[in-house]
């Protein structure tokens, strides 16, 4: 059994991109949090065999979710909304001003594909 506390694991990266921190891993799971600052951009990527869900912990952002020759579709996000980008749909997570934590479940292995 797995036990993490998310703000203790808190960092913080410097650029464009948001820093990514492992909390749990199994042969099926991975659950990994993201730390944005205003502005940060988790880009457009896919992961062709495996779902993914993200849970906004604190702070708004943008997401954005695009299937293959689809209509792009972007909505707000804050604390507490769930999204779901299915296998092999291209998405993208972009934070409002000030920081965003958002954690992610994907089933393993999912691989991925960026733009």
């Amino acid at each position: 059994m797995s036990c993490v506390n998310i703000i203790e694991k808190k960092a913080h990266a410097d650029g464009t991109a948001p820093s990514k921190v492992n909390q749990i891993k199994t042969d099926d799971l991975t659950m990994d949090t993201y730390y944005f600052q205003s502005g940060q951009v988790l880009d457009w990527h896919r992961h062709p065999t495996g779902d993914q869900i993200f849970t906004v912990q604190s702070g708004t952002g943008t997401f954005s979710l695009q299937e293959d020759g689809g209509e792009e579709q972007s909505f707000k996000v804050g604390t507490e909304n769930t999204v779901l980008a299915g296998k092999n749909v291209w998405h993208k997570l972009v934070a409002d001003d000030g920081e965003l934590i958002a954690s992610q479940v994907t089933r393993q292995p999912a691989g991925m594909e960026t733009r």
